[in-house]
């Protein structure tokens, strides 16, 4: 019975993603707007100081000049990037003019999008060369070990979960393996289909990771200090590369079990509501005999939001979940230093004493079967 129109119909799942989807969509679209505002509030302030105070800070008043330039920029190269998402995927296309309700970008939508601009430059920029060598090579350095490279290399298939940019994936194809990117966040399918898909030779394109940080700068130019990319050229990967980027929820896609010869993570097991969760599905997907390689912290990125479900255990008892599915640890540091799009040049230095281990799935490991695996949305 109907209450007299009060009632809101209920959302099916095609429709929240798609207003989903249009949401993330225009956060990119009015990052110039949002951008420009921040800055002209500082501007805005400035202009109120006492003239002896504007007079002594002429320096800072041109660098805010100047950070318009990048953010002119940035917006130029968020253009491109968002110019045709609504046909990127192959089985579902979004119409950008149907869905108009609830998709106005929230505050945090609009610091992913800032995010992304940085993880570009993490990513496939020689600036990020760094923090790709802490984080990516000792993944690399270990899957060597395990499957020598060789002729049969291709045979060898390789799943990245939380591949954001697609860059270890893209390095571990580039070695001759079979890998699949897989990434659920819209923000970084988004600058990834760019990067993997559209972008030819190298350093072709300019932004500015840093312009939107305002604080913890040494020197005016640390904060204007551009990043070129692509470092590498995506579209010269081996003729015989097997190479792909799935997107969606890792929990919902790799339900196939005995699948994979190697599952390699990177800042990945703590993005879950419930990381065992991720760990069964891990040791469900993975061969006899396969390898589990893994590096980085447990931030847990959903604790302490409101609305949503988490847990965070220790790694202590991460560890234990570990084993009591049955994985052997065949290699395990803590304490391994590393960091996250991180300002070199900042006065501020966030580091991460992360985990970096290599489990391996016995060959005669048994099927486990989870009476209560459920997707937290």
């Amino acid at each position: 019975m109907s209450n007299g129109g009060d009632s809101k119909r209920q959302l099916s799942p095609a429709e929240e993603e798609a207003i989903h989807f249009q949401r993330i969509l225009n956060a990119f679209r009015q990052y110039r707007t949002h951008s420009l505002m921040r800055l002209a509030r500082t501007e805005k302030y400035l202009s109120t100081l006492p003239k002896l105070h504007q007079n002594l800070l002429a320096s800072y008043k041109k660098h805010l000049v100047n950070l318009r330039v990048g953010i002119e920029q940035n917006a130029d190269i968020i253009k491109l990037i968002s110019a045709d998402v609504s046909t990127m995927f192959e089985n579902i296309q979004h119409d950008s003019n149907f869905v108009k309700a609830n998709t106005i970008p929230t505050a945090h939508d609009m610091e992913k999008v800032q995010m992304t601009i940085k993880a570009i430059s993490r990513d496939w920029s020689a600036d990020g060369e760094k923090e790709r060598e802490l984080c990516y090579q000792p993944i690399l350095d270990e899957l060597a070990r395990w499957f020598p490279l060789s002729e049969n290399s291709s045979d060898v298939e390789v799943l990245v979960p939380g591949a954001g940019l697609g860059r270890l994936a893209y390095e571990i194809a580039k070695r001759g393996y079979t890998c699949q990117g897989n990434e659920f966040s819209l923000f970084m399918l988004f600058a990834s289909n760019f990067v993997l898909n559209k972008c030819q030779g190298l350093n072709h394109y300019r932004l500015f990771p840093w312009v939107h940080t305002y604080t913890n700068n040494v020197k005016d130019e640390d904060q204007m200090r551009p990043s070129f990319f692509p470092d590498a050229d995506p579209s010269e990967l081996p003729p015989n590369a097997r190479f792909s980027m799935a997107a969606g929820d890792f929990l919902e896609i790799y339900t196939e079990k005995e699948t994979w010869n190697c599952v390699a993570t990177c800042f990945f097991v703590d993005c879950a509501h419930n990381i065992v969760s991720f760990i069964e599905t891990i040791w469900n997907i993975l061969k006899p005999g396969g390898i589990w390689i893994n590096l980085g912290p447990l931030l847990y990125h959903f604790a302490d939001i409101p609305g949503e479900k988490s847990i965070e255990p220790s790694y202590t008892a991460v560890r234990e979940a570990i084993t009591g599915f049955g994985f052997t640890f065949e290699k395990e540091e803590l304490g391994v230093k590393t960091t996250y799009c991180q300002n070199p040049s900042s006065m501020l230095q966030y580091e991460y004493n992360s985990v970096f281990f290599v489990c391996r799935k016995p060959v005669d490991a048994p099927v486990v079967n989870s009476m209560a695996f459920h997707t937290i949305r």
